[in-house]
């Protein structure tokens, strides 16, 4: 699953960047954004580690150069018909450079291509530009989960994708 990929950015063209399958030996770069991105609500080391080493899971990271600059992950068990959207996470100075779009057609082409028909994802009430990244790839709003992110108390907007299997 990797490709190479110029993204276009306002006020010019972004460095090329580089998809491929992420690996254990990722584990300290994505733990690096994971804890940058999210600092309230970090998954742990361990936790990460098993997500890469799942046969149940496909792990994408963006490199720019030789950094790692993005990752995303999907569950999705062979032929179980759904998904979820685990994680996504760009650095801050690689956003609105389609990054985002890059990974979001990498999760779904993975759970298309592992029988899924409805992919599921919560996101932070408090992000609206990561929702409209969500909408803009076909999911839509069904429910709301109060208080779903702690420490911040934030609540979880739950969104469907129905796509083909």
């Amino acid at each position: 699953m990797a490709s190479t990929r110029g993204a276009a950015g306002s006020g010019g063209t972004a460095p090329a960047i580089r998809v491929r399958d992420a690996e254990l030996a990722d584990l300290d770069a994505i733990m690096a954004l994971e804890t940058a991105t999210f600092p309230g609500d970090a998954w742990s080391r361990d936790l990460m580690a098993a997500e890469l080493a799942s046969p149940h899971t496909v792990y994408v990271v963006v490199e720019s150069g030789d950094e790692v600059v993005a990752y995303a992950g999907l569950s999705a068990p062979a032929g179980a018909g759904q998904g979820d959207i685990q994680t996504i996470a760009v650095d801050p100075t690689h956003r609105r450079l389609g990054i985002g779009t890059v990974l979001m057609q990498q999760l779904l082409g993975a759970a298309r291509a592992r029988g899924a028909s409805e992919v599921f994802l919560e996101v932070r009430a408090d992000n609206p530009g990561a929702e409209e990244l969500y909408r803009r790839h076909g999911f839509v709003r069904i429910g709301v989960r109060p208080h779903y992110y702690q420490p911040d108390d934030v609540d979880a907007i739950v969104m469907r994708w129905e796509g083909e299997g």
